[in-house]
């Protein structure tokens, strides 16, 4: 077929044919990537994280040789393709997989170390104190022991968790002691999809939990005790600081100046944490950009201004280099105070980018930066790229410096000219366009991990941001410089007044009706699509840029989609919830499985309801109970939720599925069947009931079996 006269133009849309429209889509797309070619370096942390994200997804452990193998098979592939400009793209992006992959099995390997296999009663354990948290009620030590009852030295944890009952203010990393703990092996996943702490312990090199029967007591190291004196060192040098810190603000007021000195969080009260959670507050307390920025100016204007004051100095040298210097030295100094956190991590590499270009007379480039950043973690800490800090850091960052470049000219236009109120009018304006765009940014991260959104949020960073910048952070910088002369308690006092005031507006705003939106967690494949979404809106910069709208509305609309399990089941078939006809959770028992509770209900966002009846039929009808076990109805099916074994043989006659806290599978040939070696095999189970099938899934099946998994290998399907 021709074109008549005039082009295709002339042509009536649906006489073109298929192929020619998809050419003329393809070459549209391709002039603007070409057009745009100075930003394809800034998907290359995104393919690293596809490398990472590809070795986390699978659900069997890769043999190690695999990544190193694919790394050489790539890599220079594409840097022959890039010196010759053919193929370039697929082939660096396919290297880029390929380096993610290999540094996620790497660091998988490096970090492999004992995990504890049983509970221990009673232990006696000996080791060297690596941190020390406190808590609301007592404080947590993290332990590299030494010796462990009934444990020889190949089956003994690298480090422990064991949390103390009462507060031990004389105790400092790098001291040993001697204490009896009852240990366990880190928990798995309440529920399929749920967060997975034992990957965390794995990477964290944790090999079992517990808590200490009676107080530590201090021995005295060990002669051929190796210990790493900078870590030791640091460490301590956190816990006292943030012991001194607590001692001058007492309650909640000091849990919080510690946190943003310290990076120690596990004090502050729940309800506290609560309300800044839920008033969009939560950044305030993890040490980032915010606070690492507002570190760094004032160190270099401090340092510029004093250096102005010498006329010799001011006259003949670079001041301000040496003013980014310092600045450069005291945010390192910083980042090691505050624990090294994922975030804080990314606040210094973005930071120390923008005070290096200040030293090589450089302009920073800010999309660079930040995608210099994520590559340098993704690379050292692979496994951060799962974790809810990686992710929402970047993405509020990505997302505010996507909008102050499309509207930096914009911007400047409002503040040529611009008198003292309007200045401050528009600095306003910045807090709550900062405050909608990170909100935004993050919104997919804050579904899918913690189910919770918080509608008041530009309320309470206009009001909370400005005084945490202008007056906390200042206070806190001079109560660093303060506490080595023992004079810290008179910064720390007017820092605590900001404080309680930031405090007060996070419980003011989520005192309004409805201050944070409970939704249910979404499924994986809605985050990858709203993750591409964001990532295509933020990295481009022409109108194609808009595309990226499309998969993020299909990532939402996935939301309408989801429907929580009918069934969860514990890991140890302790607890049991199945979902009644107004949604929430009805429980085996409300006594004990307090995580497992939360979880379900928050995924669900469900409610606790009702205990299961002793005897008799729950108020929407669905679960009726008697001394032998219950039977729940619901669409069609019938489980049978055993309670004595008695029950067995007549309840395996008539229902669909049979849920059992003891072995049943030699009485119950028909139905499926879940019992207490299939909990103990495969870890929790969540069950949707449907007329034409019954979903049944398990930890197991979700995550596979790997390294960290510490479930049995399977022997019985």
């Amino acid at each position: 077929m021709q074109p008549a006269e005039g082009g295709w133009d002339a042509v009536p849309a649906n006489a073109i044919p298929l192929r020619h429209r998809f050419g003329d889509a393809w070459r549209w797309l391709a002039g603007n990537a070409i057009a745009e070619r100075e930003r394809w370096a800034l998907w290359l942390p995104v393919f690293v994280g596809v490398g990472v994200g590809i070795y986390f997804w699978l659900t069997v452990e890769p043999s190690l040789w695999l990544g190193p193998m694919a790394v050489a098979l790539t890599v220079p592939v594409a840097v022959i393709a890039y010196r010759r400009q053919t193929g370039a793209l697929p082939a660096v992006a396919a290297a880029a997989v390929a380096v993610g992959f290999a540094a996620a099995s790497f660091q998988a390997w490096w970090v492999a170390a004992p995990i504890l296999a049983h509970k221990l009663t009673a232990a006696s354990v000996e080791g060297r104190v690596v941190a020390v948290d406190p808590q609301p009620e007592g404080m947590r030590l993290v332990l590299e022991p030494r010796h462990i009852d009934r444990l020889d030295n190949a089956q003994r944890p690298l480090r422990i968790r064991v949390k103390l009952r009462h507060d031990e203010p004389n105790l400092l990393p790098g001291e040993w002691i001697k204490l009896r703990a009852i240990l366990l092996p880190p928990p798995a996943p309440a529920m399929p999809g749920a967060y997975d702490f034992q990957r965390r312990a794995y990477f964290d090199r944790l090999g079992a939990v517990g808590y200490a029967l009676g107080a530590p007591e201090k021995i005295a190291a060990p002669a051929d005790s190796n210990a790493s004196f900078w870590r030791h060192w640091v460490e301590a040098l956190r816990a006292a600081v943030t012991e001194r810190i607590r001692a001058a603000l007492p309650g909640p007021t000091g849990a919080i100046a510690a946190a943003l000195i310290t990076g120690e969080t596990h004090a502050i009260p729940p309800a506290d944490a609560g309300a800044f959670r839920d008033a969009g507050l939560a950044h305030i307390l993890v040490i980032a950009g915010l606070h690492m920025g507002m570190v760094a100016a004032a160190v270099f204007f401090a340092v510029r201004a004093g250096l102005a004051l010498i006329p010799s100095i001011a006259l003949r040298y670079h001041t301000k280099k040496w003013a980014a210097a310092a600045a450069l030295a005291v945010t390192f100094l910083y980042l090691l105070l505050s624990g090294a956190t994922v975030s804080s991590r990314r606040a210094f590499v973005m930071t120390g980018l923008v005070l290096l270009a200040v030293l090589v007379d450089r302009l920073s480039l800010s999309a660079r930066a930040i995608a210099y950043a994520a590559v340098v973690i993704l690379l050292l800490t692979p496994d951060a790229a799962a974790g809810p800090s990686f992710q929402m850091s970047f993405a509020a960052v990505a997302g505010l410096i996507a909008f102050y470049e499309a509207m930096r000219s914009r911007i400047g236009e409002w503040h040529a000219g611009a008198g003292p109120m309007r200045r401050f009018g528009l600095y306003l304006l910045g807090i709550a366009f900062t405050t909608v765009i990170s909100t935004l940014a993050t919104m997919p991260f804050t579904i899918y991990h913690f189910n919770r959104f918080p509608l008041y949020s530009v309320v309470a960073n206009a009001l909370a941001v400005p005084i945490t910048g202008f007056w906390i952070m200042p206070w806190a910088v001079i109560a660093c410089v303060l506490m080595p002369f023992g004079l810290e308690g008179l910064a720390l006092a007017p820092m605590g007044w900001g404080i309680d005031g930031v405090a007060a507006i996070a419980r003011w705003v989520t005192s309004w009706p409805g201050a944070a939106l409970v939704v249910p967690s979404m499924p994986a494949e809605a985050l990858i699509f709203l993750s591409f979404g964001g990532l295509w809106l933020c990295i481009w910069q022409r109108r194609w840029r808009w595309l990226g709208l499309v998969p993020i509305a299909a990532g939402y609309a996935a939301l309408l989609l989801v429907r929580p399990p009918d069934i969860v089941v514990a890991a140890d078939a302790s607890l049991i919830a199945v979902r009644g006809g107004d949604g929430n959770y009805l429980l085996s028992t409300q006594h004990g499985g307090k995580i497992n509770q939360e979880t379900w209900t928050r995924r669900a966002a469900a409610e606790v309801g009702a205990a299961w009846p002793a005897a008799g039929t729950s108020a929407d009808g669905a679960l009726a109970c008697d001394a032998l076990g219950c039977v729940y109805r619901a669409r069609g099916r019938t489980v049978a939720l055993i309670r004595d074994g008695a029950a067995l043989a007549e309840d395996c006659r008539g229902a669909d599925l049979v849920v059992s806290p003891i072995p049943a599978r030699r009485f119950c040939r028909g139905p499926h069947v879940i019992d207490r070696i299939d909990v103990w095999k495969n870890g929790a189970y969540a069950i949707w009931l449907d007329r034409d099938d019954i979903r049944i899934e398990s930890v197991r099946d979700w995550r596979g079996t790997r390294p960290w998994s510490g479930l049995p290998e399977r022997t019985r399907e």
